[in-house]
């Protein structure tokens, strides 16, 4: 049963995506919703856009430089 506190959408996934999902929770003991949010979580993580409420608060992920700006070639 769906937790209240959660929102409950449709999502159109390509079945081969899907399926590889449903493949890594099984690797990881998770549910297919459990990993899609897992991995959505990670991915804005990375990105440094996680809601603050989720440890997006504080100190921002290092940006990536664009274009080979900002590299050290030393």
């Amino acid at each position: 049963m769906a937790s209240p506190d959660k929102k409950a959408f449709a999502l159109r996934i390509d079945p081969a995506l899907w399926a590889e999902v449903e493949r890594l929770a099984a690797q990881e003991l998770r549910s297919a919703n459990a990993q899609v949010e897992y991995l959505l979580r990670e991915a804005l993580a990375r990105r440094g856009r996680l809601p603050r409420s989720e440890g997006g608060a504080g100190k921002p992920a290092p940006r990536r430089p664009r274009n080979g700006d900002d590299i050290d070639d030393t």
